[in-house]
């Protein structure tokens, strides 16, 4: 391997590659995420964060002057600057590039860089610097979808959809895939409201469904949550690009009838056992707890907890 170079060298090499002035704006910060931003040897514009595991993240979309910067010499730039948080003994290298940058792809891949994912602006690619095999976790492995069991327990009725674009219409609860940064209950409530005009609730987690290499999420692994909702209002009012059926259907019925997919049967029979036994003993109710990243929360969901459990009052 050739011989790192020396401080000095390091910075007079990208000064040349980038042709940048050095930047003023490098005292170390905290990210939103909690990240250090701790940029290379030299105070050049190649700006690194330093993350918690150890690794580097380079962002290019932050960068100035990358139209008048050619893929050699961002290859030589960045190839000084691996060398450089190698010595520094960093793990990883996550280069985020912005998709009107894509040129600068191939110089990284040529480095070692691979993909790692894209968004529909950016991708980015990482090099492992460890020893051994890359320990860096892969990118998200699945993809959730959410419905909901709209049950009005006053008539025993539950809101059941057709798909229009299937081979085989079978009754489903209405549904549909989960936003980034959504919550389960919001994305349920959301795609109730969507597709038949009903408004509704959040009350409880009912069931998650596991399904690998899913040929409906690009050979990737699927969660399937169906969640209990409780009407706010009953005229319907369905989406025709999407349904071809609607209707308030007995929930008695919906448990016993073949004209329904497997998944749906079983939620029915067990909102029949939660009505007639109490819901209690099939909910998973939500709460909010804070995170151990400063200032974030997350929803826990499981089935209730005594108070005094949560407390651990009087409990020996």
């Amino acid at each position: 391997m050739r011989p790192l170079l020396s401080s000095g060298t390091w910075r007079a090499v990208l000064a040349r590659a980038w042709r940048l002035r050095p930047s003023a704006d490098y005292l170390e910060v905290m990210d939103p995420r909690g990240y250090t931003r701790n940029p290379p040897v030299g105070a050049c514009e190649l700006q690194g964060e330093l993350d918690r595991f150890g690794g580097i993240s380079v962002r290019l979309a932050r960068l100035d002057a990358l139209d008048r910067l050619d893929a050699a010499a961002f290859k030589k730039g960045l190839q000084v600057a691996v060398q450089q948080w190698q010595s520094e003994g960093r793990t990883a290298v996550w280069l985020h590039i912005p998709i009107l940058q894509s040129r600068f792809i191939a110089p990284a891949a040529s480095l070692g860089f691979r993909f790692h994912h894209a968004e529909l602006d950016s991708s980015t690619l990482t090099l492992w610097l460890g020893e051994g095999p890359s320990r860096l976790p892969g990118y998200a492995s699945h993809q959730v979808g959410v419905a909901g069991a709209v049950f009005d327990e006053s008539t025993r009725k539950i809101l059941v959809v057709q798909d229009r674009n299937k081979l085989k219409n079978m009754w489903k609860f209405p549904g549909g895939l989960s936003e980034p940064g959504e919550d389960i209950g919001d994305t349920a409530v959301r795609e109730v409201f969507e597709e038949t005009g009903i408004k509704s609730e959040f009350r409880s987690l009912l069931s998650i469904r596991q399904q690998h290499t899913n040929p409906g999420a690009f050979g990737k692994s699927d969660m399937y949550i169906i969640c209990r909702l409780k009407p706010y209002s009953f005229t319907i009012n369905f989406c025709q690009h999407e349904c071809l059926r609607c209707e308030w259907m007995d929930l008695n019925d919906l448990a016993k009838t073949e004209n329904t997919t497997p998944i749906t049967s079983r939620v029915a029979r067990l909102l029949l056992y939660g009505y007639r036994e109490g819901f209690d003993k099939i909910d998973l109710t939500v709460e909010e707890l804070p995170a151990v990243y400063t200032g974030l929360f997350y929803k826990l969901y499981h089935k209730e907890l005594p108070e005094n459990y949560k407390t651990m009052t009087g409990i020996d």
